[in-house]
């Protein structure tokens, strides 16, 4: 087997990275024009600073041939490493699962009866070439390639990825789950996941990050396309836990049509700086839009993150929920808008932000855009700053419980409304990643 490394951000290899998935001439041109319009586009003005020398970026790494159905066919190593991420055990309480390891999915199964069912979960490269005409209908029409300097990047480069479609009256007993893994110094990963929904179905979708720590920063910037058909219901869970080398930088949307909903769980734990504000677009009448989100700044992180909620549907219905914990000097902010269109009568909408500071070197933002642009809707807007309370430490403490299992208990609880909405395993995972983080 040949193991393909690409280094740099040029037209070259842009198309060598075209060429190595035997892309049709659509996809080419479609990454070619993103390069331009990348070009173009200037940095976000606002969020973290962060450096990104893109000469320097691996945009493409390979380390097996094809894709596997089967744990045995994939790199000996690689198993070692998913094994202790426990990615492997929980595989038996999934419908279905997929590996990507730096730009390929290197490993993915879907129980058989999900198939006679005619749900397609799959890899985006794969999709591209066994279903190019449902991809084109709906690739790049919620986040197109001049959306942002990020979501041009990963339309000129994007590699691997989730592809689901979900057909109408079809609901999935268990959740799919992917699994992301960068595991080289100076690696992208930039990966494509669309998801669609047909009417009357019902989908979960979790998905986990992790890298390991080096010196030289990595950079993940991914898009998130989620269309949600009439009367259907769609949940992303996710937490990722990128090392603090990571510059995290994602768009996620989703469209949400009549009687539809859609719930983003998205939780932040790693990284050196995050970017990312899911959103929905309540299109249809009666839809519906969920985010709840977590975030954990430590020590050099910032952590930028928040939600989008724009109502254009009658009687459309959004809430957020953020929770975010600054400590050892980190920098959790909140950042998210919430519009009501003139054509949403008598809709609501609901932001709560929830900010817990535990040291005088920590910081927090707040940066809300609340618009309601008719006399028919309502418009709540929640928002508290505090620090762990004393009185509060001194109770526990005469409890017998000390000041550390203190204020671990008092961060569980003030975390435990986004973790209640998370699959067991994964609130264990997350009381573990914010212990470690303490």
């Amino acid at each position: 087997m040949i193991k393909i490394e690409i280094r740099g951000l040029n037209l070259d290899n842009i198309k060598k990275i075209s060429a190595l998935k035997k892309e049709e001439k659509y996809f080419l041109d479609y990454r070619v024009k993103s390069y331009e319009i990348f070009k173009n586009l200037n940095d976000p003005d606002f969020g973290p600073k962060y450096t990104i020398d893109y000469d320097k970026i691996i945009y493409y790494k390979t380390i097996q041939d094809d894709m596997k159905n089967n744990w045995r066919d994939v790199n000996s190593n690689v198993q070692d490493e998913f094994k202790g991420l426990g990615v492997l055990e929980s595989e038996k309480n999934l419908d279905g699962i997929g590996i990507q390891y730096e730009s390929e999915v290197i490993y993915h199964n879907m129980l058989k009866e999900l198939e006679e069912k005619n749900v397609i979960f799959t890899s985006i490269d794969e999709a591209i070439k066994k279903y190019p005409d449902l991809v084109k209908k709906y690739f790049g029409k919620l986040v197109s390639n001049n959306d942002n300097k990020f979501a041009a990047l990963n339309s000129c480069v994007f590699s691997g990825g989730s592809f689901i479609y979900v057909p109408d009256n079809t609901t999935l007993d268990r959740p799919l789950q992917s699994y992301f893994r960068i595991n080289s110094k100076e690696m992208g990963q930039f990966e494509r996941t669309l998801i669609i929904v047909g009417d009357n179905s019902n989908l979960h979708y979790i998905e986990g990050c992790t890298a390991p720590t080096y010196s030289e920063s990595s950079l993940h910037a991914a898009v998130v396309e989620i269309f949600v058909g009439k009367n259907s219901k769609c949940r992303y869970s996710t937490i990722q836990n990128w090392a603090n080398n990571v510059n995290n930088l994602v768009t996620k949307r989703a469209l949400v049509l009549e009687n539809g909903s859609m719930e983003w769980i998205d939780g932040n734990i790693g990284s050196l700086n995050t970017m990312k504000y899911p959103a929905c677009i309540l299109k249809g009448d009666n839809s519906k839009g969920t985010c709840i989100t977590i975030s954990v700044a430590s020590k050099n992180q910032f952590q930028d993150t928040g939600s989008r909620m724009i109502h254009l549907g009658k009687n459309t219905k959004s809430k957020i929920i953020s929770k975010s914990i600054a400590m050892n000097g980190g920098n959790a902010t909140y950042r998210g808008k919430i519009e009501i269109k003139p054509s949403a009568f008598n809709s609501e909408a609901s932001l709560k932000c929830d900010t817990l500071i535990l040291d005088s070197k920590s910081k927090s933002d707040t940066y809300p855009v609340n618009i309601n642009q008719n006399t028919s809707s309502s418009l709540n807007h929640e928002a508290t700053v505090s620090k762990i309370s004393e009185e509060n430490l001194c109770y526990l403490m005469s409890r017998g419980i000390s000041r550390e299992k203190a204020i671990e208990l008092i961060i569980l609880g003030f975390i435990d409304e986004f973790k209640k909405e998370l699959p067991v395993e994964y609130a264990v995972e997350l009381n573990q990643l914010i212990k470690k983080n303490l």
